[in-house]
């Protein structure tokens, strides 16, 4: 099995959904078909427990509990998950040692709304990753605000390796260019389509994006074109990515799970909870997405 390594840590990161019966109770047993699936999709990594399995909404049970099956069923992929979710610093570190329990490959860190204080969030991040047993990473989660780092901030978490990489949420070139400006030797790993392959020219080289949820491949083939030097063959994929930014933009989560019951997983409906919904009209749109991919070779 694969294991994280400062070689291999760039790349896409897949991130996992949670698939939910009608009462919104988890089903498990379609979330390991899930993450069969996901590593089907030709990915190097997994993202559990983040912002698209809706880690908010799950109890500190449940996170471990999908973090311990994306394991089990990781392939040749490695895997991480968020691991300061609860309300506390000294439960981020009790959290942080239960999710390492799991077998993640490794951990994430959220900015946990520290975002407007350098001096805070860096003492902050440093206290928790410095624990860790296994690879940090940092993820600016707009679930907690307000959620951007500086870019020099990142710099100073990644002037000795303490850090891996960070998932960029900024959406903007600025932002990039700022945490780029700063990496050192972490990977610098986007969450915004419309400057993806921008960011790639300017020195990222991975992708934590809510399309990976149901289109992994999609990313594996412009990441792969881009690193190899065929930048005509990036930029046609980059392309086909926009196409699937824009085609679930209109309610996600729920239009990626049903985009994922569309490619095969047939028990994954696409309840969430929140307050999404998807009616005849969508359903139809999305049915034809999925057919006009799967007749131009982007899914099966």
């Amino acid at each position: 099995m694969a294991k994280l390594t400062r070689d291999n840590k760039d790349g896409i990161y897949s991130l996992m959904l949670t698939p939910f019966f009608e009462d919104r109770s988890i089903d498990y047993n379609t979330y390991e078909e899930y993450a069969d699936w996901q590593v089907s999709q030709g990915v190097e990594h997994l993202f559990a427990v983040c912002g698209s399995s809706e880690m908010k909404e799950l109890t500190l049970e449940e996170r471990l509990k999908l973090a311990t099956l994306t394991v089990k069923h990781k392939g040749n992929t490695t895997v991480v998950a968020t691991a300061n979710i609860e309300p506390t610093k000294e439960e981020n570190l009790e959290e942080i040692k239960k999710m390492e329990q799991t077998g993640v490959d490794g951990i994430v860190l959220t900015t946990k709304g520290m975002g407007d204080d350098d001096d805070k969030l860096v003492e902050y991040i440093r206290d928790l990753a410095s624990t860790a047993t296994v690879p940090v990473f940092l993820y600016e989660f707009p679930g907690f605000q307000p959620h951007k780092m500086s870019g020099k901030a990142y710099g100073e978490l990644t002037k000795d390796g303490l850090i891996w990489g960070i998932k960029d949420t900024t959406c903007t070139m600025e932002g990039i260019q700022s945490k780029i400006d700063n990496k050192g030797d972490s990977t610098i790993i986007q969450a915004n389509m419309p400057f993806l392959f921008d960011s790639y020219v300017a020195g990222a080289r991975g992708v934590m994006a809510t399309p990976t949820s149901c289109g992994g491949a999609f990313f594996q083939r412009f990441h792969e074109a881009f690193v190899s030097g065929d930048m005509a063959l990036a930029e046609q994929r980059y392309n086909e990515i926009i196409l699937l930014d824009n085609a679930i933009d209109n309610g996600f989560c729920a239009s990626a799970k049903e985009l994922i019951r569309l490619q095969g997983v047939k028990n994954f409906n696409w309840y969430t909870r929140g307050s999404h919904h998807l009616d005849g009209t969508r359903l139809r749109s999305l049915k034809s997405f999925h057919d006009w991919c799967v007749a131009n070779g982007l899914m099966k």
